[in-house]
């Protein structure tokens, strides 16, 4: 289910620190089951789940292989459109106790880790479209997770990118893969 902004921007989350020249694209909830003990578990999980292979949707698996055949195609994802050559890192950004603590790889997928704590994940993405950042993060107090997708485009065609993908994600991506995830993490208990 899609989250208010306010479920992510309120929060006392460390990636506000690296982000404040980005925007918040999406904020959407994982219900699992568990505790904030589980999260290293769904994070696990999140990350060993290959969303272009392993979607209980064709749709989803079609959308995910046409993005990254578009993406050969047309350049959009060589490496001198990624971090470290396009766009800084946000690694750069990262203070010291965060630096230590690095994430796991998302299977599957070009995110690069920028740091995992005991509620927060956090990964970036750079290409000719955008520099985004996926993060997930424990809500204690309502015992559950969710997902937040913060971007800055690469000027007007980045911002018409976004646009353009913006039903395919609310429609089908989102929900799909978070199903999925929740779906795997209640399965692995």
């Amino acid at each position: 289910m899609r989250l208010a902004d306010a479920e992510h921007t309120t929060r006392p989350w460390r990636i506000h620190e690296l982000t404040k020249d980005f925007r918040l694209e999406d904020v959407w909830e994982l219900r699992a089951p568990g505790g904030p003990d589980q999260f290293k578990r769904l994070v696990q999980g999140f990350t060993s789940f290959d969303p272009g292979a392993d979607s209980s949707s064709a749709i989803v698996r079609a959308l995910f292989a046409l993005r990254w055949k578009l993406g050969e195609l047309l350049g959009w994802d060589d490496a001198r459109e990624g971090t470290g050559q396009r766009v800084e890192s946000l690694t750069e950004r990262l203070p010291d106790d965060l630096r230590a603590r690095p994430g796991p790889t998302i299977r599957g997928t070009p995110f690069k880790s920028l740091y995992q704590l005991d509620n927060e994940l956090a990964a970036e993405i750079a290409n000719e479209t955008m520099h985004g950042v996926m993060h997930l993060g424990w809500v204690p107090e309502e015992n559950r997770a969710q997902m937040a997708v913060l971007v800055k485009p690469n000027g007007p065609f980045g911002q018409l990118y976004m646009l353009a993908i913006k039903p395919f994600r609310y429609l089908s991506v989102y929900p799909v893969l978070l199903r999925d995830v929740e779906r795997a993490w209640a399965d692995s208990r």
